[in-house]
């Protein structure tokens, strides 16, 4: 009995241990962070949400690759993972030279109204929900910080596929949840970002972040 209490405390304190490191994980500004941004800025708190979502269902592909193995044996194929991780790079870039072009060649010259429909037309919850999935899924780190970091809070005993998976979807809407509330805090203040001259400028920011995490994906070592 003393010997399952101690193993169950255990347990617990692995799992807390593993929502304190996830947390400073999760709120560490990133590609993740980045992309939900501009979804936001562009479609709204629904297009920041959809966009939080879909990063989620890609962690949580991720956290299943990493339960059966897969993610390892992406980890260990040097190919595999250069070309995920220049398909990722090149993903961002493209954002980013997109978010670029529309700050210094805005599609609508108008009232803050006018672009703002525009901008619904232009990034509809599906589109932003296919951005935060293809983004998540193209970072081959999330395969190295997955089979890094779920095993080392995976209590002894019991289905590992069953732990492993589990905390990842753990991860994955800890994700959810601070990126929906990011989406939601930065939808507050769209209405003064939407202003031309501070869309552009924001626009202008989100793209040049969005290259440099693409190039810094492209050029760091594992």
């Amino acid at each position: 009995m003393i010997a399952g209490n101690v193993e169950e405390q255990r347990s617990m304190l692995s799992f807390l241990a593993f929502i304190g490191t996830s947390i400073i994980v999760i709120v560490t500004p990133g590609p993740d962070t980045a992309t939900t941004i501009r979804s936001t800025l562009l479609a709204g708190r629904t297009g920041g949400i959809c966009t939080a979502a879909g990063i989620a269902l890609g962690q949580t592909v991720w956290a299943l690759a990493t339960s059966v193995g897969l993610a390892a044996l992406l980890v260990a194929s040097a190919p595999l993972f250069l070309t995920i991780k220049y398909l990722g790079a090149a993903y961002l870039i493209y954002l980013g030279i997109y978010a670029l072009y529309e700050a210094l060649w805005p599609p609508e010259q108008g009232s803050g109204i006018a672009v703002e429909n525009h901008s619904h037309s232009r990034v509809s919850p599906w589109i932003a929900f296919r951005q935060g999935l293809i983004s998540d899924l193209s970072n081959p780190k999330m395969a190295v910080f997955f089979t890094s970091l779920l095993p080392q809070f995976a209590p002894m005993g019991g289905s590992t596929f069953a732990t492993l998976l589990a905390l990842g979807i753990v991860f994955a809407v800890m994700t959810f949840l601070w990126l929906a509330f990011y989406a939601a805090a930065i939808h507050k203040v769209r209405g003064a970002l939407q202003r031309p001259t501070v869309r552009r400028l924001v626009e202008g920011v989100t793209g040049i972040v969005l290259i440099a995490l693409g190039l810094r994906i492209a050029t760091e070592q594992r």
